[in-house]
């Protein structure tokens, strides 16, 4: 059901890949636009890093907080008393945690970085080990993204706490930056089509 005679801007189906590409031709001012914009957040976040962390840490705690409120909802509706009380208690424990990040974020910020780094001193270690167990073509590559999280993980662990204030500020106004270059790219790459 259509509640106006204009054809939409966009075909009903895109038969291809690039046909839905070509499609967003003539709105490349606009993707590149919006790179620029997100680019900019990121360079603020870089200049404006502890201010860039204590949001991070705020949006973290939204999350829980909307983490907590589902697992009361799915508590609620819990048909055993056992499955009841486990599914509240986790939502509360999400929410008080989230308060708390909320009431002190700075402190939430030195928690969040130190979690952050033995994750992903983690998370190289289990990929250095699934590199070893890998054939010679793709071997190389997991190796070297599994060290170098690895290495990134010590650094951030080994500079804790004093790395707290601009860890998270950092990595949120580098994935900005990166990201709107990334569209900005995209855009220009369309204007060239």
């Amino acid at each position: 059901m259509t509640f106006s005679n204009n054809p939409p801007p966009y075909p009903e189906e895109p038969r291809d890949l690039k046909t839905a590409i070509e499609s967003l031709r003539p709105r490349w001012v606009w993707i590149v636009s919006l790179g620029t914009l997100i680019a900019s957040l990121g360079v603020a976040a870089l200049i404006l890093v502890v201010s860039a962390t204590i949001a991070s840490v705020y949006t973290i705690a939204i999350f829980m907080i909307l983490a907590g409120a589902a697992e009361i909802a799915t508590g609620l509706s819990a048909k055993t008393w056992g499955r009841f009380l486990l599914w509240i208690l986790a939502g509360l424990a999400y929410i008080v945690v989230a308060a708390f990040a909320l009431a002190q974020p700075l402190v939430a910020a030195a928690v969040f970085t130190l979690v952050l780094g033995a994750g992903m001193l983690a998370t190289g270690g289990v990929r250095i080990s699934l590199g070893l167990h890998l054939g010679a073509p793709v071997r190389g590559p997991v190796l070297l993204a599994g060290g170098l999280t690895a290495l990134a993980g010590v650094l951030i662990v080994a500079g804790w706490p004093n790395n707290s204030f601009f860890i998270l500020g950092v990595l949120l106004g580098l994935d900005l930056l990166f990201w709107g270059v990334g569209w900005i790219g995209f855009g220009l790459r369309l204007r060239r089509l």
